[in-house]
Order: C-alpha cells, then structure tokens, then sequence
C-alpha cells in the first residue's frame, strides 16, 4: 500500500494538469495553510504577522532538484532577493534553502557560485543562511560543501537528521566548526541500511543528538513537534542550567499553532519555517511521496493545531 501510495504522490507532483488545477483553485482550499504564499511580498506579510507574536521565522523558497542550469540560477537570484527583503523590511527572518535548488545534482562548481552569491547577501544584510538536509544520497556532499563554506562564512549552519546511523559521528566531526545547527528527525523515506526503521530508536537518537549538542556549547535548534521531545529539551537544558538564549524550538507554518504560542508565552525562542513559492503542489505531493505517512502527521497537525 505504500509503494501504491508513493507511486500516486509523485505522479501527482509531476502531473502538468493537476498541478494546474491545483494552482488554479487549490492554494485557498489546502496550501495557504501551510504555505505563505506565492510571492516573497505574500511571505513578508506572513513573517512580520509571526514578528509581532514574539515568533522568528526561517523562510523557504520552494523548489528542489533543479537539472537546467539557467532555473538554478534563477533560483539564486530569488533566494538573495529574498534576503534583500527581509533585511529591507526589518523582518526578524533567516533563510533556509536546499541546494538541489542551486544546482547540487548539475555540478560542484554551479553550486558553490550560487551558495557564495546567497552567502554574500547574508553578509552584507545580516542574515542567516541554513542549507536544509536533503536525502541521504546527498548527505555527504551536503555536509562536505558545508564545512568548505564555512570556512568562509560564519551566518551558515546546516541540518542533521536523527533516523540516519551516521548522524552521531557528522555530530562529532562538525563540532569543531561550533556550528548552529538543526536538529530533526528526518522525513525521507530510507533504507534500512541506512537509518533506523523504528520511531523508537529514531527517537532515542534524537534525545541523543540533542543532548551532545547542546552540552558542547553549540546553539542548537530543536526542529520538531512531537511533545515528548519538547519536554524532553525543556528538563535536559533546567537539568545543566542551559541558557533559554542557546537554543530554539523550530516548527512548520501552519502546523500546531497553539502550541507554538504556548512555547513563546512560556519565554522559549520560537522560529516558524515558512515555506512560499509556486512549486508548493509538486513539493507538497513529493514530501507526502517520500513518506506516505505523512499524511497522517498533517492531518493530525490541522486538528491539534
């Protein structure tokens, strides 16, 4: 049912008629509640709305595994104009992107162009740049051309995901850098000979993850919406007298607002991931692709709010 299931998503997102119906007629119904629009202006009303209840934001321009290298560019240019905006309007924003977007699967030198143009932009702006985990086909490039970048530049941190084996050791590797780093759970779909199949285990790393990162000093983001996890990292950092200013709790636009506002109410940093763009029907049918379960969490997400 699964495979049934993953097979009918990624049709979906690559289907030219569905795709135009859904933007035609979908985004009200379904992903502007999830989605801050479609244009980096609809975006800045959605971040400066979170600004003024105590909420920071990381924004995503949607799009990913990018092949024609003129779209790579242009994807560039967004994500700095998106940065321009940010810093314009006085938002209170980081951005987040995925380098398939720039231009990972073409080639290394693309890639590296576009991420110091992005960069450069943050530099000069002051603002933030993480570069999102992708696949673990893409990992290791991923945290290898991170590392030469921030050499580099000090606004960049990246993702570990806790359901990959290896996850503990690029922990233990990165720490040299003090990096600001995310911290989830992780939601492709993966062998088993690469992450752990059960969500305990997942979730026994995660703690794990959480803990090395935090007692080594590092500014780390807690990226999840699972409850446990939360009051998980609320005891472990009363327990070693950690800094509320060392750390943040991070979730989805439009995913369990009550509670994000609780976390706020209760003096924790709350950073929302506010994804906009006009890919959101393809990106939306291919995160639901890459784990059909998924499903269920957005669901559950809208009624628990």
């Amino acid at each position: 049912m699964e495979k049934l299931m993953r097979k009918f998503f990624l049709f979906l997102s690559n289907n030219k008629f569905f795709t135009k119906l859904a933007k035609k007629y979908g985004f009200k119904m379904f992903a502007s509640r999830f989605v801050a629009g479609e244009t980096v202006e609809e975006a800045a009303d959605a971040i400066r709305e979170l600004n003024h209840k105590n909420m920071i934001v990381t924004l995503d321009h949607l799009g990913e595994f990018v092949n024609d290298e003129q779209e790579a560019r242009d994807r560039t240019d967004e994500c700095v104009r998106a940065i321009e905006t940010i810093a314009n309007q006085k938002l209170d924003s980081q951005l987040s992107l995925k380098m398939t977007s720039m231009g990972l699967d073409i080639s290394k030198e693309l890639v590296m162009e576009n991420m110091r143009k992005i960069l450069e932009a943050g530099k000069k702006h002051g603002v933030f740049v993480t570069i999102d985990m992708e696949d673990y086909e893409r990992c290791q490039l991923t945290l290898d051309i991170f590392e030469e970048l921030k050499q580099e530049y000090d606004g960049l941190g990246t993702v570990l995901q806790a359901y990959l084996y290896r996850t503990v050791e690029d922990l233990e590797k990165l720490d040299q850098y003090n990096p600001n780093l995310r911290l989830v759970k992780g939601a492709y779909k993966e062998s088993p000979k690469v992450a752990y199949p059960d969500k305990k285990d997942v979730d026994e790393n995660f703690k794990k993850i959480i803990k090395m990162h935090l007692l080594n000093g590092n500014y780390t983001a807690v990226a999840t919406h699972d409850d446990a996890m939360i009051d998980y990292t609320k005891e472990l950092v009363k327990e070693h007298g950690i800094s509320n200013d060392q750390f943040e709790f991070q979730m989805l636009y439009g995913i369990r607002q009550e509670l994000q506002e609780k976390l706020v109410k209760e003096g924790y940093t709350m950073r929302v991931y506010v994804p906009y763009g006009n890919d959101w029907f393809g990106y939306n049918m291919r995160r639901l692709a890459e784990r059909p379960a998924n499903v269920a969490f957005v669901l559950k997400g809208i009624f628990k709010k």
